[in-house]
């Protein structure tokens, strides 16, 4: 079975409102086929205004425009767990002292397989909050934490348990590998 997506257009209006979007209509653009349809209504999004201000080059280099226009925000924020950055300097207090296990990603910007990995250490972060702490090293900023503990290939996610290195896991590999990784040592 086919399903066909049809596309929704929505007028672009120079105010928009303060709070919550109200449902907009929605219409088909393929031929012969003409349906509408309501968006649901989220109350968890809100829409705050910001300032955006661009030259108009062509009119005059000196003249400015303002143009209102406005932001998504997720009211569910606060729920998130971050994974926080370590650096040389704060090391040792959070990773060799810490009380429980702790998962360090060595990675860097400039890394695709690090980027591939990212998602996986955020899931991992959140479910095993309280259990395990998540970290990670930029290995452009921190060059000796890197060198310290032999990272030659990144992405390097390394698993710490009272202060010493239990086990390295190279590569951007399933969630399912650093799962049975982090197990062995709670």
């Amino acid at each position: 079975m086919a399903t066909i997506l049809e596309p929704i257009a929505v007028s672009r209006s120079s105010s928009l409102p303060s709070a919550t979007f109200s449902p907009i209509t929605a219409s088909s653009a393929l031929p012969g086929h003409r349906t509408s349809a309501k968006l649901p209504h989220y109350s968890g999004l809100k829409l705050r205004p910001i300032a955006i201000t661009r030259s108009a080059g062509s009119l005059n280099s000196s003249s400015r425009i303002a143009r209102r226009g406005g932001r998504v925000v997720c009211e569910a924020q606060d729920t998130a767990v971050d994974v926080a950055p370590v650096t040389d300097a704060n090391w040792q207090s959070l990773v060799i002292e810490s009380e429980t296990p702790v998962l360090v990603e060595f990675w860097a910007p400039w890394c695709g397989p690090c980027r591939m990995i990212h998602p996986i250490i955020d899931e991992l972060a959140k479910q095993y909050a309280g259990k395990l702490k998540c970290y990670k090293v930029n290995t452009d900023e921190s060059p000796s934490t890197a060198t310290r503990y032999g990272i030659r290939s990144i992405p390097t996610v390394m698993i710490f348990k009272s202060g010493e290195k239990k086990d390295a896991v190279i590569g951007a590999v399933p969630k399912s590998t650093l799962t049975t990784s982090i197990e062995k040592f709670l």
